[in-house]
């Protein structure tokens, strides 16, 4: 007759005592917490040091770039303080992403919902992108602009998902393209819309596009700027406000964000 298999010792000793493998597993999740707000605390203390000289890095380029205290000279200087200064502007960009990403998946305090205004809220983001969406040569068409409904939300978390979300559809669309904004309120809920016509991804992909630092698989999406961070900011983001982000796209058939919150 063939001998029992053996069984590690672990799970004997689990078996054995439940109230020490609770212990165990409770052990190895403070630990796990420790590290997590090690990392939060590294990459605030980081983020505080880069901050500092890229603010005067962006500052100094800027009136640089403006000849503010007269001409500089060659044309080519101006050009080299323009290059310099949105080169510091991405950067910052980054390092806030960064650090906004840790803050979410921690343990997050600071979400203070009151009711907003969604014409004002994405009035200030079209604001705040015009440069983009100059350069990209896009329209940004609001349907229903004047009448939107009042969400509840954190003031400052709505922009930030509302500017990923619109520059993310400004990014990948092409030359010309419209990017349309909507939003109906649906029982208690507002669910905002953001339509690009840009190329679009598989839908197999979609899921992939909320983990941190991962891009859609088109050629455009590949190549086009940032890291990967701004859409899993709005997930983590709307998720720490009661709502949801969802992704709809198919290839050659543009993007669509679906931005679901409480409604006010």
């Amino acid at each position: 007759m063939p001998e029992p298999a053996s069984l590690d010792a672990s799970i004997v000793t689990a078996f054995a005592d439940p109230a020490l493998a609770e212990r165990r597993a409770a052990a190895i999740e403070r630990r796990r917490l420790a590290l997590d707000d090690r990392k939060r605390s590294f990459l605030r203390m980081v983020s505080h040091e880069l901050r500092t000289p890229l603010n005067a890095v962006i500052g100094f380029s800027e009136i640089l770039s403006q000849e503010l205290y007269g001409p500089l000279g060659s044309p080519q200087y101006k050009e080299y303080a323009t290059i310099v200064h949105d080169s510091g502007l991405k950067l910052l960009k980054l390092v806030n992403q960064i650090v906004e990403i840790a803050r979410l998946e921690g343990h997050v305090t600071d979400i203070e919902m009151t009711p907003e205004n969604l014409d004002e809220a994405i009035e200030d983001v079209i604001d705040s992108l015009r440069g983009p969406i100059a350069r990209r040569d896009v329209i940004v068409h609001v349907v229903g602009e004047g009448a939107l409904p009042v969400v509840r939300a954190d003031s400052r978390g709505l922009r930030t998902m509302l500017t990923n979300l619109i520059q993310n559809a400004v990014t990948h669309s092409p030359a010309g393209g419209v990017v349309h904004v909507a939003a109906a309120r649906i029982g208690r809920e507002v669910e905002i819309t953001i339509r690009d016509q840009g190329p679009g991804v598989e839908s197999a992909e979609l899921p992939r596009l909320l983990q941190p630092f991962e891009q859609g698989g088109s050629t455009l999406t590949r190549t086009s700027e940032g890291v990967g961070l701004g859409l899993p900011i709005v997930d983590l983001l709307s998720r720490a406000m009661g709502g949801q982000l969802k992704l709809s796209s198919s290839l050659g058939a543009g993007f669509l964000a679906r931005l679901i919150l409480p409604a006010a």
